[in-house]
């Protein structure tokens, strides 16, 4: 792994990836690697500044096409401040979110232009995408009773039906790096398949 390694955690919210991800760092850790563990929005400064903005509950609007903008916008200076250079020193960077939850929370959900989305988010990620993506998946139903409320989780269930079947059609399109985890179970159960896949795909 002298080049780095990127893997992402995806996931509709509530699923338990912040958790997953924290154990997988841990277990890398452990093993002597040099670990980044990172977040979108906010995996900045300025990305701290935009996710206030995406995710405070408020009564004032925000349009679709603004919302995708503002999520490319921490996505480009997170690459470029964080990933790009972590990658450069052969560390393993290990972010919750990334270019997929655009994919499947905006496109997916709220119905915005797929392609749209993937071309505007190519030019934020300057053509960086993540050697493995892990997505946890369970029924909206039971993960949303574990959210706190921020301006996206109180959409309704519908929406995050529509998200989590984007996330199933992703996995689809992009098998080779985009592995469909079950959320269902322990937490030392789930932790155990994503180790699993981990291992099975060579990267540590």
């Amino acid at each position: 792994m002298g080049k780095g390694v990127f893997i992402t955690f995806e996931g509709i919210d509530g699923v338990g990836k912040t958790t997953q991800l924290n154990i997988l760092c841990k277990q890398l850790q452990k093993l002597g690697y040099t670990v980044v563990k990172t977040r979108e929005p906010g995996g900045t400064w300025l990305g701290r500044q935009i996710r206030q903005i995406l995710l405070a509950p408020t009564d004032q609007a925000i349009s679709q096409q603004a919302e995708i903008l503002l999520y490319a916008a921490d996505r480009a200076q997170h690459v470029q401040e964080i990933v790009k250079p972590a990658l450069a020193a052969g560390k393993i960077v290990v972010c919750d979110r990334y270019v997929d939850s655009s994919i499947a929370y905006q496109g997916y959900g709220l119905g915005w232009d797929v392609e749209a989305i993937v071309q505007i988010n190519q030019k934020a990620i300057d053509g960086l995408m993540p050697h493995l993506t892990l997505c946890l998946d369970n029924e909206p139903e039971l993960t949303l009773t574990r959210t706190k409320g921020d301006r996206i989780e109180q959409r309704d269930i519908a929406y995050y039906q529509r998200v989590r079947q984007g996330y199933q059609e992703i996995a689809q399109q992009y098998s080779e790096r985009f592995k469909i985890i079950s959320a269902q179970g322990s937490i030392e159960e789930v932790s155990q398949r994503v180790w699993k896949i981990i291992q099975e795909r060579g990267l540590v």
